[in-house]
């Protein structure tokens, strides 16, 4: 038994100490691919530093913001060298990032890898930066939430803390791939901390090397400069669903822009969110004249059908589906709602038809199709797309419910029974469901069956218990 026990305890002792070592070990691997990024004026006097990592032997990543204003740029490794920033390979404005040329020495540089994929919520992440001129500091957290922003995509929030300095950082998983480049935005006060995925990074489009001073000089041209920087403030608000905080900035921007698709796009998205629907609609009609986009569609369809125009919201839906076809279930599941409330079953059935099509674990669409076949009287086709239903979400009690409404009106009176009971353990003061299995028990004739559903709504909800008594003394 002392042996048994001391098993138990190494097993419980293990994983820890395995989990101790692994992070000063991926410290140790991914620490040589960071670097500070210090950056030097017109008149070569210091003017900024931050953090960056390298990508490839000549390719380093950083903030677009890191290199504002620089004429000159140097990296800065870990182990002291120092190399000369030939310019810039490629610019993601609005996603902060930009991507370095950078002279150095192919043996002294190894580069790091990026994973593509959405990380997990919950997933731990380790941050090499250098704040405040503290070169190569480690931070480590969370993925605390991962969120797609329409017409930007997905962004990363995180709790390892980005003190200035550490703008350009990897953010790095727990087997050292980079997951997204962290970003410190400082608006109105505040401090959000949040990293850019890596698939932005993989996506950045080269378009010739410019020199830094080269871009300066065209920043200073280009009135979209000033208006990128109020749309990643915006931005930055918006990634924790702060819509209020977000929209002045976003309004900001097309004040120094007017033509910036984006930001309209974006501030239409806020005024829908804060139920501002008449100017959602004004401004995601910008949006789309400029640049159409699926989800700008999307929202004047939204906006649309909490004014009631169904058909304006209809039109706008199915202008989304045209423009992204392979990611519309969510679009046909919203155009499923519009015919619901507009009177048109049969194109109710088929839109959410099509949002299961595309996204088979699409539970809500089961659920409004189930009912609206129950609407519709098609018991056996409800039936079956409970049954779907109940696969997608074992421990919901309005499935077997529902699935018992259909059997019931269809005379399966022992099917209806199994299935409002199921309903009932699963949630054992569901009145309905008890209010369901009285009227099967009337249906097959047990009077005594019903009482005893009605003794126990008494105690349970009087409105289900009046309904059933009604049945029980017509």
């Amino acid at each position: 038994m002392k042996f048994i026990w001391l098993l138990f305890l190494l097993a419980g002792i293990v994983p820890q100490t395995q989990a101790q070592d692994l992070l000063p070990e991926l410290v140790r691997r991914i620490k040589p691919s960071a670097v500070a990024i210090e950056t030097f004026d017109v008149r070569g006097e210091k003017l900024s530093r931050g953090s960056g990592f390298f990508v490839d032997t000549d390719r380093v990543v950083t903030n677009r913001h890191v290199i504002d204003n620089a004429y000159r740029a140097e990296v800065h490794s870990y182990n002291g060298n120092v190399y000369q920033v030939k310019g810039v390979v490629a610019v993601d404005a609005e996603g902060d990032i930009a991507l370095l040329k950078v002279d150095a020495p192919p043996n002294q540089v190894r580069p790091l890898l990026l994973d593509r994929t959405s990380p997990q919520e919950g997933e731990s992440i380790v941050v090499i930066g250098n704040p405040f001129g503290l070169e190569g500091s480690v931070t480590n957290g969370i993925v605390s939430a991962v969120r797609d922003i329409p017409t930007f995509g997905r962004i990363i929030q995180i709790t390892a803390p980005i003190s200035p300095g550490s703008s350009g950082s990897p953010v790095v998983n727990m087997r050292g791939q980079v997951i997204g480049v962290a970003t410190l935005q400082i608006t109105g006060g505040q401090s959000i901390n949040f990293a850019i995925p890596s698939e932005r990074i993989s996506q950045l489009q080269s378009s010739g090397l410019v020199s830094l001073s080269d871009l300066v000089a065209a920043t200073g041209r280009n009135k979209r400069a000033k208006a990128v920087q109020f749309f990643r403030d915006g931005l930055s608000f918006l990634s924790q669903d702060d819509c209020e905080k977000a929209l002045p900035y976003f309004e900001k921007a097309l004040e120094s822009d007017v033509n910036y698709a984006e930001a309209w796009a974006q501030a239409g998205f806020c005024k829908e969110k804060l139920g501002r629907h008449s100017e959602a609609i004004e401004s995601s009609r910008k949006a789309v004249v400029l640049r159409p986009s699926a989800e700008s569609y999307f929202n004047i369809g939204l906006a649309s059908y909490y004014l009631k125009q169904y058909r304006e919201a209809a039109d706008n839906y199915r202008q989304a589906i045209r423009l992204d076809p392979y990611n519309a279930a969510d679009s046909y599941y919203a155009l499923g709602l519009v015919y619901r409330d507009w009177g048109r079953p049969e194109d109710e059935i088929q839109a959410y038809k099509q949002a299961i099509r595309l996204r088979s674990d699409y539970a809500s669409a089961y659920e409004r199709l189930g009912s609206r076949y129950l609407k519709s009287k098609k018991y056996a086709e409800a039936i079956e797309v409970y049954k779907q239903l109940a696969a997608l979400k074992p421990g919901d009690p309005n499935t077997p419910n529902s699935m018992g409404e259909a059997y019931l009106e269809m005379g399966r009176l022992t099917e209806a029974l199994e299935a409002f009971r199921q309903a009932i353990r699963l949630k054992p003061d569901f009145g309905r469901a008890y209010y369901n299995l009285g009227k099967s028990y009337l249906a097959m004739g047990n009077r005594d069956g019903a009482v005893e559903q009605y003794n126990i709504l008494q105690n349970l909800d009087q409105d289900w218990a009046e309904r059933l008594n009604n049945l029980i003394n017509p």
